[in-house]
This record gives structure tokens, sequence and C-alpha cells, in this order.
């Protein structure tokens, strides 16, 4: 697998960059391909969890984007 970025957006979701796989509870998978990238719900609002669908817009979603 080659290299994977996190991203946090300015109050809204995590950008994640680059192959990568996604698993849940139920132990289904979601692979990301190489070469495109997905978004992450850190609102909670989200009805497509864990990916974003812009519900942090409606939510007016504020967070720390910096990390520690």
């Amino acid at each position: 697998m080659a290299d994977v970025k996190i991203e946090l957006r300015e109050n809204g979701p995590m950008r994640v960059y680059g192959a990568f796989e996604l698993v849940d509870k139920d132990g289904n998978s979601y692979t990301q391909p190489e070469g495109q990238w997905v978004t992450l719900c850190r609102c909670g609002q989200s009805a497509n969890k864990p990916f974003c669908d812009s519900a942090h817009r409606e939510c007016n979603f504020e967070a720390e984007s910096k990390a520690r």
C-alpha cells in the first residue's frame, strides 16, 4: 500500500488520500483505490456515515482543525 495522507478540513470532514482499507464493525470492507480520495465525517450528522455528505454545513459544525 502506498502512502496515505489524512487532511483535517477546516470545520469539516477528514479527507483521506491514497489507498487504504476501512472495515466496519461487521467486517464489511471498503477499499479506496490508489490515486483517489474520500471524505470521512467528523460532525456525526452524515446520513452516509462514516463518509461525509456535507451535513457539517447545515449543522454549523466547528472543531479544531490543527494537529496537536
